[in-house]
């Protein structure tokens, strides 16, 4: 074959230069209203590859992301590969740069997988969370329709295993980015055999330790917090109480199960399993010293689903059982010298709720006064109110979940009311309201505005809410959902609902003062993360 000419191959080579050099002054010439909204249409990989351009593109790219934002996404596939590779790709859709992820999904998938596939879709940079919950809420990667999906409630009768495998199978995916923000995952370890006190107050140091790292405070501005299924997180969260500034946010699931990556210490990313010693893990939030575009703010709202019954009692006789954390307790009524029993002490409750179609779920609201401390600090004084859910009682004693009740402890009994938990819902939705926001996340688009807008939320719903408790579906998400419509939303069914600060006056006598309480039962928690654009004068 004839070689080509040196002549030949010059011209082709002319032509080339000049057909680059015509393509890059056409992309100059773009007007840059124009080129923004090319750009701010991209899925998130293109923009990512556009945004290395130029200079003037990655200036432009990043004008478009100068405020933060949240994505989230629901899949029911039943096949894990598939409905990870659809929410990833719904929440990739738009521009984002994501700085951490959390996964919720059903026991029909695994979490160790779940988790190696999010990473392969989304990087080893960022933290991932994994969590294995009773149902999710987000919306559908098909319909776009917003769903409350509560797995196993309407299936209870059937007992095979086989069949509640198919039937728990979905995930909802949150991508965050927060600029300003630095997050991380920070875990709760157990050393073998080691009294619990000494390895909380190790997970409070390190979660201060890498704020301080990054921030210029020691403190947070908000953590989202996931236990294991048996970890008693009641002690965890009077700590974190006690230690955090008020000001602290803090939202979660008391118990559930988990895999998460996270930064080590000598920088590298180590995947944590959810067996051994990790009891809990906490996504912290906190502000990066070397970037402020602004500021970002966690709201928190609650929804209270339990009414008090019956008098005070004082605790008398306390036995805890270590083995399966219940406690066996004896009491007498405040003011009185008999002795009651569990049996007695259960009939009389459920001679005052006799009226009531089906039994509720009873519970006990302990309050506690304790002397807490962390480190080497000196004990100081708090008081706190933490529920047991009631077991059962005999001749013996009254049985309850949990430990950590004391001998003179009062507590009084609530139980689950739906018609408290709809009016509560009408005080979330006016404190949501009170937030002077944007319509939608779509509005920071256009800049200009000076307002507070929210981006984004997490709920955080008891599992024995939902359409089984109210009557109709959809109850939990919608004082969120008809406050901020097309704004990203996501959450999980969970048990026992983490939030901080709140503080109660539920059962308390006429002119008390409210009670600190972080853990709660059939109620639901609101996180509202809101975004001010800085003034002109910063």
């Amino acid at each position: 074959m004839e070689k080509p000419s040196s002549s030949s191959s010059s011209r082709r080579s002319n032509t080339k230069v000049k057909a680059s050099s015509d393509a890059n002054t056409s992309l100059s010439m773009l007007n840059e209203d124009l080129l923004q909204n090319i750009l701010e249409r991209l899925p998130a990989l293109p923009f990512a590859f556009a945004a290395c351009v130029s200079k003037s593109w990655n200036s432009l790219c990043n004008r478009i992301l100068s405020r933060p934002k949240l994505s989230s996404a629901l899949s029911l596939n039943p096949s894990l590969p598939d409905a990870v590779k659809e929410v990833v790709h719904k929440v990739l859709s738009e521009p984002i740069r994501p700085c951490f992820a959390i996964a919720n999904i059903g026991t029909g998938f695994k979490s160790s997988k779940t988790l190696r596939l999010i990473r392969q879709s989304l990087g080893s940079n960022i933290p991932v969370i994994v969590t294995v919950a009773n149902g999710i809420m987000g919306r559908d990667v098909l319909t776009d329709e917003f769903k409350e999906v509560k797995w196993g409630a309407l299936f209870s009768g059937f007992g095979e295993e086989a069949y509640a495998r198919l039937i728990n199978e979905g995930i909802v995916l949150t991508v965050g980015y927060l600029p300003g923000l630095k997050v991380e995952a920070v875990p709760l370890r157990r050393p073998p055999k080691a009294y619990q006190a000494p390895w909380i107050d190790n997970f409070i140091k390190d979660i201060k330790e890498y704020s301080a790292s990054v921030s210029s405070s020691p403190f947070p501005i908000g953590i989202i917090l996931f236990g294991e299924e048996s970890t008693d997180m009641k002690l965890v969260l009077e700590k974190l109480d006690y230690a955090m500034p008020m000001d602290t946010v803090i939202v979660g699931d008391e118990r559930g199960s988990f895999d998460f990556v996270h930064k080590s210490g000598n920088d590298s990313r180590l995947v944590c399993s959810k067996k051994g010693n990790i009891e809990a893990v906490a996504l912290v939030f906190a502000q990066d010293r070397d970037r402020s575009l602004g500021t970002i703010r966690f709201h928190v709202a609650l929804s209270n689903g339990v009414s008090a019954v019956g008098p005070r009692y004082k605790a008398a006789s306390v036995k805890s059982n270590n083995t399966d954390c219940s406690t066996w307790l004896t009491a007498r009524r405040e003011g009185q010298l008999e002795l009651l029993d569990g049996q007695s002490i259960l009939l009389d409750i459920n001679n005052l709720l006799d009226n009531h179609m089906e039994a509720p779920d009873l519970y006990i609201g302990v309050i506690k006064h304790r002397k807490l401390s962390t480190g080497a600090e000196k004990p100081m004084p708090r008081t706190c109110i933490a529920y047991h859910g009631v077991v059962g009682g005999d001749e013996e004693y009254l049985y309850v979940d949990g430990i950590g009740i004391k001998t003179g402890d009062f507590f009084q009994f609530y139980y689950s009311d739906p018609n408290t938990a709809l009016a509560s819902l009408t005080k979330v939705h006016d404190t949501l309201k009170d937030i002077k926001l944007e319509r939608n996340s779509k509005s920071f688009k256009g800049g200009g505005d000076n307002g507070t807008n929210v981006f984004g939320g997490l709920i955080f719903a008891c599992y024995g809410r939902g359409e089984s408790f109210f009557g109709r579906h959809n109850v939990d998400s919608s004082a969120f959902l008809e406050n901020f419509p097309g704004v990203s939303v996501s959450g999980i069914f969970c048990g026992g609902e983490m939030v901080r600060p709140c503080t109660t006056l539920i059962g308390q006598c006429q002119g008390a003062s409210p009670i600190s309480c972080c853990l709660h039962v059939y109620s639901t928690v609101y996180l509202a993360m809101s975004y001010t654009p800085p003034s002109a004068e910063d």
